[in-house]
């Protein structure tokens, strides 16, 4: 697969992302398409809970986006070898 923004990505922002509005993290990760389709589910899904089937689909689709993002912003920074990079607290070091 392939992305379109090598940059180090925040796993813990992309599922968040995704929790507030599922495909939005796909999005963040540079996966513009599969957000949108996301998306577009989702919104089926809401019309799909006049017939009360979209509250399990749409429950499955959020969940699943959610693991998605996390998993797929922890790939970019594997590939990328970037995982170190996240910004965090300064870490110690250990030369004297």
């Amino acid at each position: 697969m392939t992305y379109h923004n090598p940059q180090v990505k925040n796993p813990g922002l992309a599922a968040v992302l995704s929790f507030l509005i599922s495909g939005l993290g796909q999005i963040y990760n540079g996966e513009i398409g599969k957000g949108i389709l996301i998306i577009v589910v989702q919104i089926i899904n809401g019309l799909l809970t006049l017939i009360f089937v979209g509250f399990v689909t749409g429950a499955i689709v959020w969940i699943w986006a959610i693991y998605d993002a996390y998993k797929t912003a922890e790939r970019i920074n594997a590939s990328a070898g970037g995982a170190s990079q996240l910004p965090g607290p300064p870490r110690p070091s250990n030369s004297p």
